[in-house]
């Protein structure tokens, strides 16, 4: 026997206003449980109507909802990675520290002994880390207060400039582990550029500057040219390249090309005094232009990647290769463009090295710039502005890391041991999350359980 459907109730007249119906909140339970079964003709769905829309607006769970989606989103995820792997470098810290080793011998005799020493350790590291990186009160006037801070952002200059040339192949779906061989390659023909040509003051830098970012440019575009028209994959491409180049510099500093005259140091001659960028706040600092122009190339693929056509396609490559080709956009002229951008961008690395902090060529311009620059590029979540703000995280712990080891005599790769944390909980968003509690799939399927529950009352009702 098929049950007749039932008639939708007729709306109280009293409830009634001009243009819209007024309920009472006893009453959202079957307004609810009609919506989904259309006034009783058809069966509740498997997922409720509230489910798949959210909440009815001005519902109690909107505010609940925002709040959700602040704390549980990247941004507060990262915030939250980097804190927890500054707790563990703390632990580690204390592990390494005498005092706290000494208090161990009679931790359950007297636990408080122990477990001072462990936050004394570990914040006495800390601070003497911040006095390195960003304010030291001791420095002798303003200028050495904030001499720490201009290091920071010295040191931050070539890792925000390199991480946004992995950020942007990251984005584009592509693995760029050559920033390494590009800023040696930008810091080949910049230093050129930079001891050999005698030219004014501002064309001779300007030349210096276009000559490092073609560098990286075309050490960049050949990768993306074998990965476009052989297939071959960028990742192994890119380490290829990177000892490529290394033993490429390692070649031309004992060649008399570039090698110092007189001196049998694989160095080479200084740049003109034409060819270095100018310092921003004097002799006293080292901070100098480079850094206006890592703000710049921030602020040039925030805009190529947001604002752009190119910088769609780029992003419509990265997210479905397959889906971009067929909705018309040229994938291999994509690829090759955009490790082409990603090569100047790390080669403005390269010119910050030569140009900037060294003023000379030699085989450790790059240091290890190239390698951090993926770290930086994981942490800023391959986001321009985030990247930069990684860039003078990673700045800070690398200008703060020697001070912290002559006021505490802390190891100086206890760092790198917290910077190595950080990358692990950026990888791994659901930890975070378990961690702190804000995993929002299990509090959205309990809040879905619960509202078929009132929906599967509320109709039965």
């Amino acid at each position: 026997m098929i049950e007749q459907p039932r008639p939708p109730a007729e709306p109280d007249p009293e409830t009634r206003s001009p243009g819209a119906e007024v309920r009472e909140p006893a009453e959202d339970a079957g307004f609810v449980a009609s919506l989904e079964t259309a006034g009783g003709a058809m069966q509740p769905s498997a997922v409720p109507a509230t489910a798949q829309s959210g909440s009815l607006p001005g519902g109690p769970d909107e505010s609940e909802s925002l709040l959700r989606r602040i704390f549980t989103g990247n941004g507060i995820v990262t915030i939250l990675a980097v804190l927890l792997a500054l707790i563990l470098g703390g632990l580690l810290i204390a592990m390494t520290d005498k005092v706290v080793a000494s208090t161990a011998g009679y931790l359950f005799a007297r636990p408080g002994d122990f477990f001072a020493a462990v936050w004394s350790a570990a914040t006495s590291s800390y601070v003497a880390l911040f006095q390195g990186a960003i304010f030291n009160p001791r420095g002798t006037g303003v200028a050495g207060q904030f001499a720490p801070l201009m290091e920071t952002l010295t040191i931050a200059t070539p890792l925000i400039t390199a991480g946004l040339g992995v950020a942007l192949a990251f984005r584009a779906g592509l693995f760029n582990i050559g920033a390494q061989g590009q800023i040696i390659m930008a810091g080949i023909l910049a230093s050129w550029v930079g001891f050999a040509l005698h030219l004014p003051i501002g064309l001779h830098l300007l030349l210096v500057l276009v000559a490092g970012v073609i560098g990286g440019a075309v050490w960049g575009g050949i990768v993306g040219v074998l990965k476009a028209r052989t297939g071959a994959h960028e990742v192994i491409v890119t380490i290829m390249f990177n000892y490529i180049a290394l033993y490429f510099l390692r070649y031309l500093l004992d060649t008399k090309l570039f090698q110092r005259p007189g001196e049998t140091t694989p160095i080479s001659p200084i740049l003109d005094p034409s060819a270095v960028y100018p310092l921003l706040f004097g002799s006293q600092y080292r901070l100098h232009l480079g850094f206006l122009l890592a703000i710049a190339a921030t602020v040039f693929v925030s805009w190529l990647l947001n604002r752009s056509t190119i910088g769609f396609e780029f992003r419509a490559v990265g997210a479905n290769p397959k889906a971009a080709l067929t909705a018309g956009i040229n994938v291999p002229r994509a690829t090759v463009l955009v490790m082409t951008i990603a090569g100047g961008l790390a080669g403005l690395a390269g010119v910050a090295q030569v140009a900037g902090t060294e003023k000379v060529l030699t085989d450790g311009v790059a240091a290890t710039y190239g390698f951090d620059a993926i770290t930086v590029a994981l942490l800023g979540r391959s986001s321009p502005w985030g990247t930069f703000a990684a860039g003078l995280l990673f700045g800070a712990f690398r200008a703060g890391a020697v001070q912290m080891q002559i006021q505490t005599g802390t190891p100086i790769d206890i760092v790198l041991v917290v910077q190595s944390l950080i990358v692990l909980f950026i990888a791994a968003p659901p930890l975070v999350r378990a961690i702190f509690g804000l995993n929002p799939r299990k509090k959205q399927a309990a809040t879905a359980g619960k509202t078929k529950q009132a929906v599967t009352t509320g109709g039965a009702a």
